[in-house]
């Protein structure tokens, strides 16, 4: 009797909830310098690298989950949201996100590159983020902010203290080397903030495979410490 009792006591004890240790927010840009051909290399690399094995290893390699979201940006009032927020427990759920991005049909074609509106649209999205240890930005672009106000100004006027930024410079419409350090002085943000390089949209993929290993295994590492 007791031990039946002890048994239905235990069962009705909810399951510790485990945390969200990192919200992934990645923004892709589709300014006017993004061509249609560009443009599908950067969704379609983006799909891709969410489900190549080193990529899903990461993603899965502690057992607090990550969650994740994209959206698209342009010009001042021109994002869209590719992804809403997913937390990710194992592999079909990444598939699933990938399928969804590769289905995405692209919302913009003709505005500038207005990367401090874009910044400051993250910071919105990450309040409807599940509770997570950390947040980070992930931004993929190939020019400088030529709209709007400019980084730094987002950092001024938007609630992203504690919030990691990234880049992945795209070279494309300007030289790599310079984009780089543009990246590297006005949009990095947050301790190991890091600059990812595509030495062009046909390099994307790759790259973006990359940059989400060192993003998110880095804070499975810290989340098993």
């Amino acid at each position: 009797m007791i031990r039946a009792a002890l048994t239905v006591a235990l069962a009705l004890v909810p399951a510790p909830v485990l945390a969200c240790r990192l919200a992934l927010l990645l923004a892709l840009d589709v300014s006017s310098s993004v061509n249609q051909r560009e443009y599908l290399l950067q969704r379609n690399g983006l799909a891709a690298a969410l489900v190549a094995p080193e990529v899903v290893r990461a993603f899965l390699a502690s057992p607090e989950p990550v969650a994740i979201a994209a959206f698209e940006w342009s010009g001042q009032n021109n994002q869209s949201l590719v992804l809403p927020w997913q937390l990710i427990h194992s592999e079909a759920d990444l598939l699933a996100a990938a399928t969804r991005i590769g289905q995405t049909t692209r919302s913009e074609t003709d505005f500038p590159t207005a990367l401090g509106y874009a910044l400051g649209h993250a910071s919105k999205l990450l309040r409807q983020a599940p509770d997570c240890i950390r947040q980070t930005i992930d931004v993929s672009g190939d020019g400088e902010s030529n709209d709007g106000f400019r980084p730094e100004h987002a950092y001024r006027h938007f609630p992203l203290d504690g919030v990691t930024v990234n880049a992945l410079a795209i070279g494309a419409s300007v030289g790599l080397d310079n984009l780089m350090v543009y990246f590297r002085q006005e949009v990095l943000r947050g301790p190991g903030a890091f600059v990812e390089a595509a030495a062009s949209y046909d390099d994307f993929e790759r790259a973006m495979r990359r940059k989400l290993e060192r993003e998110v295994a880095s804070f499975a590492v810290g989340a098993a410490e």
